[in-house]
């Protein structure tokens, strides 16, 4: 997996200060898209262990929320099996710090009811993400004042609630 950019004081991407991994390789292709040289899988660099300890150690201090990822798209079959690794450390090292995921794909329709049933490592990712932010950007929907995300059309999804009451269920807004 190559990733784009690796941001150790990110405050856009979900709550708080968080360390945000901006992978790449994306087939969504949203117009107004504020990454389009993040879609070409092979823009960046690799993410090899090197970066991963990076990552993890930039999560350490007790003012880091979190870790946040986007692209790119991270739920490309690809990004999935490059990020776990780092995803499920993370989750180790630090339970109490929330992992945030950015997708254009739908939580229920697509990751759900056909890349879960079709990949382990989909499974894995889910066990270990906290949020989704869920649907592809809609330029027609944009709003700059949405509290982490681009356009209406996308939702803020509580994964593990999610997956224990077998339905969607929206962030409530509390960090």
């Amino acid at each position: 997996m190559n990733y784009a950019d690796i941001k150790k004081y990110d405050i856009a991407n979900g709550p708080g200060v968080r360390v945000s991994i901006f992978v790449s390789g994306c087939t969504h292709h949203c117009k107004g898209c504020f990454n389009e040289e993040a879609w070409d899988f092979n823009y960046g660099q690799k993410f090899d262990e090197e970066k991963e300890e990076e990552v993890l150690k930039a999560l350490e201090p007790d003012y880091i929320k979190g870790l946040s990822l986007l692209g790119g798209e991270p739920f490309e079959l690809s990004n999935q099996k490059g990020l776990l690794p780092v995803i499920k450390k993370a989750k180790q090292k630090y339970p109490n710090k929330e992992i945030w995921c950015y997708s254009g794909y739908l939580f229920d329709k697509d990751i759900i009811e056909n890349m879960s049933i079709k990949y382990d490592v989909t499974k894995e990712m889910l066990k270990n993400i906290d949020f989704i932010v869920d649907g592809e950007f809609d330029e027609t929907k944009k709003k700059p004042d949405l509290q982490f995300k681009g356009s209406t059309n996308q939702r803020i999804i509580d994964v593990q609630k999610s997956l224990k009451e077998k339905k969607v269920v929206l962030w409530d807004g509390n960090m």
